[in-house]
């Protein structure tokens, strides 16, 4: 019996130290379609183009009705997309029977989400919203009393919701509930912390806006095809249907078009005005001298084999290549992030909206980074840094009352007369 005891302990030992060295990492196979396997080797990958080719088509559709549309229509798909994001993310470590002992529970999680987004849309689109009530005074004190208040609303929904879930904390159930509680407050920073930054560009000019998001899906419709016809080297292990054919040649075809669109988009006041209120109608303005354009002579050679001697360029169309240039290498690490996220919680898509493509984060992983990149470079190479006399007014208008503002009124005007007094 001794004997017996001492030769299966250490076998015992051995099967649990194996077992602890189990890695979580979710091992791909072979044998899986969406596994290791190029889509040069899919064999069902037809049938998945056409798929995807389909519900391309309609989402591009309707993305051009939108742009129609306008500014303020532009906003709201970008709300509506973040709702469908959070939902796809709120039921990503969502467990049914830990829900079920919590009521109400979910609406938490909405609440602190929409307080976000007052919070953050309040502050991007408070100076539009004053100058499109400006000619009712009733109405315009009203936005005015409530976009001085706006913090302290959006600190007090916040302190609600804090306070509403230390009520509902249940024994047995912290670590559930902190765990969401912490995965809530992520998704409010992945979510609205860049795309905050798209709003924030569709009023600087609907250009900033479009050009960004469509060199990102150019990037990811080129990267298919030719990796779907020409993909043979694996690029990175975290998305394995990648690779360097569908890689480069995306790259290249994103910085060309990136030059092209920049000059067809270039050339519509439509597209290129910024827009300082809330209104829908039809914008005028003085282009700028980014959307002029400029002529540049040829070198010597090319007019002997072509009938041109100069071309004009649209000097914005400089900055496109930097868009390009970004949304071809920088960009799709996006979705290598996402990629990667995804097998960590052992998922193939965040959602099943849109078929062949997966859910809406699938599709707005790489956008988002895009987003914030095309402000931040509007902003430090496009913007001039110096204050402008839009940019006070709106200031005065957002925190003057109406008093304030008479009495600047009359200030300004003796400080002229004074100045007038003295050049005469």
């Amino acid at each position: 019996m001794q004997k017996d005891t001492s030769t299966t302990a250490p076998s015992t030992t051995s099967g649990r130290i194996r077992h602890r060295k189990r890695s979580n990492e979710v091992i791909p196979e072979v044998s899986k379609a969406n596994g290791t396997q190029l889509l040069v080797n899919d064999k069902s990958k037809y049938k998945s183009m056409l798929i995807r080719a389909y519900s391309s088509i309609w989402m591009i559709g309707g993305f051009i009705l939108v742009i129609y549309m306008g500014h303020l229509y532009i906003t709201a798909m970008v709300v509506v997309i973040q709702i469908f994001m959070a939902k796809e993310l709120f039921n990503l470590l969502r467990k049914s029977h830990e829900d079920r002992q919590l009521p109400g529970f979910r609406l938490l999680n909405w609440h602190f989400f929409f307080t976000a987004m007052l919070f953050v849309y309040g502050r991007i689109l408070s100076p539009r919203l004053v100058n499109t009530v400006t000619s009712d005074m009733v109405l315009y004190r009203l936005v005015s009393s409530l976009i001085k208040y706006h913090t302290v609303i959006c600190y007090s929904l916040y302190i609600a919701g804090f306070m509403w879930f230390i009520l509902t904390l249940k024994k047995k159930m912290y670590k559930y509930q902190f765990g969401q509680y912490a995965w809530t407050h992520m998704i409010l920073i992945v979510v609205f912390g860049q795309s905050s930054f798209t709003v924030a560009s569709i009023f600087e000019g609907i250009f900033w806006f479009l050009l960004p998001a469509t060199l990102i899906v150019i990037n990811d419709i080129a990267a298919y095809i030719f990796g779907f016809f020409f993909g043979r080297t694996p690029l990175i292990k975290l998305s394995p249907k990648k690779t360097w054919e569908g890689f480069i040649g995306a790259s290249v075809t994103t910085i060309i078009s990136a030059f092209v669109l920049a000059d067809i988009m270039g050339h519509s006041k439509w597209l290129t005005c910024p827009r300082k209120d809330l209104s829908t109608g039809w914008l005028h303005c003085d282009p700028g001298p980014l959307f002029k354009p400029e002529p540049y002579s040829l070198p010597g050679w090319i007019p002997y084999w072509f009938p041109w001697k100069e071309i004009s360029i649209l000097p914005v169309q400089w900055h496109a290549l930097c868009l390009g240039l970004f949304a071809s290498i920088i960009a799709p690490f996006g979705g290598f992030f996402a990629s990667g996220f995804k097998r960590a919680f052992k998922i193939k898509d965040f959602g099943d909206s849109i078929p062949g493509h997966g859910g809406i984060t699938d599709r707005m992983d790489c956008q988002m980074v895009m987003a914030v990149f095309a402000y931040i470079y509007h902003q430090s190479f496009v913007v001039p840094q110096s204050l402008s006399v839009e940019m006070i007014l709106d200031q005065i208008l957002i925190n003057l009352t109406f008093d304030e503002q008479e009495a600047l009124y009359w200030r300004l005007g003796e400080i002229l007369q004074q100045g007038i007094q003295r050049t005469s």
